[in-house]
């Protein structure tokens, strides 16, 4: 049924999805719009499992949702908060390079406690884009593709869930009702928008589908963000989005999130699990060690500097970032830096590692 009537799949998967982000929303937890959705409909999914009807979300609503973040995120690139940011360039060069390390080291002691070839293991553990580290899989010879996607999967959203409540928790001394507050008292009206948003309507989009096509790392987000800085730069500022179209966004990519992780295709599932739980926890509080130390080194916000080191998505991190009114502007920085440079580099390593083995 799902195969002839997707249409079916996709109204049942939006109703457990809005189901989710009111709930969440009722009971004042952090990130309603993406948590919810995000929960609900992994739940969902494996309560239908084997039924006739499947949860299914098209591809083009969640490439929807992350162009509207990307233009977020890029409102926030402007000529001050650039120039603040290219100051912190050593930090973002030091920092993305002892995640790599740390990664990779945990990769390996996994790899030898499980016998899950190395390469395998660290495609999965490293903190790159979600796409961009199941293309890689594909593309390389003797890669596990279920087990990569399970461990990027599994610590992503370990990371959308737990570093929202660690920035409301009282280690950080956020407090949701005012930050909730103030968003509402700052997101603009329908009828405030100017024409100038239809620029940015057209422009965003065609930039993501033109990045897509040459292979541009994470392109939806990425190439948007960048257009809309630009425009920007050049002198016609970008409005504001209503908050119902970032909630929209965010359900948007929530319910993609909960649909990609599948522990039933796995052959071990307890030790898997025990697995990626336990390197993503392992790999969270790296990254708030971390961003102890970013905090010393440039004074930023706990949550700032947590986001910034946090290894997840740059779409995730920004829309927390933007729901904890923390520097948007920086934590995309340090996400893009690490993307990009786990794009160039990882990529040429693994194919050189991998050559070497097949030598042995």
């Amino acid at each position: 049924m799902s195969s002839r009537f997707p249409w079916l799949s996709w109204g049942y998967t939006l109703l457990l999805a809005m189901v989710g982000g009111l709930l969440f929303k009722w009971f004042n937890l952090p990130v309603p719009w993406l948590l919810g959705p995000m929960i609900l409909i992994f739940i969902g999914s494996r309560l239908l499992r084997g039924r006739r009807l499947q949860l299914a979300w098209p591809a083009a609503a969640r490439d929807a949702g992350t162009i509207i973040v990307g233009y977020s995120l890029g409102l926030s690139l402007t000529f001050s908060t650039l120039s603040r940011i290219g100051q912190q360039l050593p930090s973002m060069i030091v920092m993305t390079v002892l995640l790599l390390l740390f990664s990779t080291a945990t990769a390996y002691l996994i790899s030898r406690w499980t016998r899950i070839p190395f390469p395998t293991v660290l495609i999965g553990s490293i903190p790159g884009g979600l796409t961009q580290m199941v293309l890689l899989a594909q593309e390389l010879k003797g890669i596990d593709l279920t087990v990569v996607t399970f461990l990027q999967v599994s610590r992503l959203m370990m990371i959308v869930i737990f570093v929202p409540l660690l920035i409301f928790s009282p280690l950080f001394g956020v407090d949701l009702n005012t930050v909730t507050e103030a968003i509402t008292h700052s997101s603009p009206g329908w009828s405030s928008l100017p024409p100038t948003i239809w620029l940015f309507v057209v422009v965003c989009p065609v930039a993501a589908v033109i990045g897509k096509r040459f292979n541009f790392p994470t392109a939806y987000m990425l190439l948007p963000m960048l257009v809309t800085a630009v425009i920007q730069l050049a002198g016609i500022p970008g409005p504001a989005l209503p908050a119902t179209i970032l909630d929209a966004a965010q359900l948007m990519i929530g319910s993609s999130i909960g649909l990609m992780l599948h522990p039933e295709q796995l052959e071990r599932k307890l030790q898997m699990i025990i697995l990626a739980v336990g390197s993503g926890v392992v790999l969270l509080i790296f990254a708030c060690v971390m961003s102890i130390i970013l905090i010393q080194w440039h004074h930023l916000t706990p949550a700032t500097a947590l986001l910034s080191m946090a290894p997840g998505g740059m779409d995730q991190m920004g829309i927390i970032a933007h729901e904890v009114s923390a520097d948007i502007a920086t934590v995309s920085c340090y996400q893009l830096f690490r993307t990009l440079l786990i794009f160039l580099a990882v990529p040429t390593f693994l194919r050189m590692f991998i050559r070497r083995i097949s030598m042995h």
